[in-house]
């Protein structure tokens, strides 16, 4: 029996993953393999998906800080850091979404980041890209160095 494997990936893991087992089941090798191929190609895409929602909410931290230096707050650093966590997560997860990929989504990125940024804190600023020193590596801290 064909299934459409696009759909049920679309709507549930577990229920594709059942649905593999049934297939398995049947001997249907070739259903089986169509279904594992489509299911690792939809996670690939939500860990590029994360990886870019991560990357645009750093982004948009990172400009903050730099904005709106009086209203830097522990909340802000813990956010950068989150996010920093998260990414470095993904890309242990998915190896090729290194920093090629994130080079590549980079730009975009950026001014995804500049838009949700000034929107949030209603103010208009001149940058117009980050390094990736100021994104990944720069400190951001509210605590006072003794």
């Amino acid at each position: 029996m064909k299934r459409d494997w696009e759909e049920l990936t679309a709507t549930s893991y577990i229920d594709t993953v059942a649905e593999l087992q049934s297939t398995l089941a049947e001997n249907d090798y070739e259903q089986v393999s169509e279904g594992l191929q489509t299911l690792l190609d939809s996670m690939s895409q939500e860990l590029k998906r994360a990886l870019r929602s991560q990357l645009s909410r750093l982004m948009m931290h990172v400009i903050k800080w730099k904005i709106q230096p009086a209203k830097r707050s522990g909340s802000w650093a813990v956010s950068i850091l989150d996010a920093r966590e998260n990414i470095e997560e993904i890309i242990q997860e998915k190896p090729s979404l290194n920093r090629r990929f994130i080079e590549e989504i980079w730009d975009k990125t950026v001014q995804q980041a500049i838009r949700k940024a000034e929107e949030e804190t209603q103010c208009r600023t001149n940058l117009t890209t980050l390094t990736w020193e100021e994104v990944f590596e720069e400190e951001y801290s509210v605590l006072t160095k003794n």
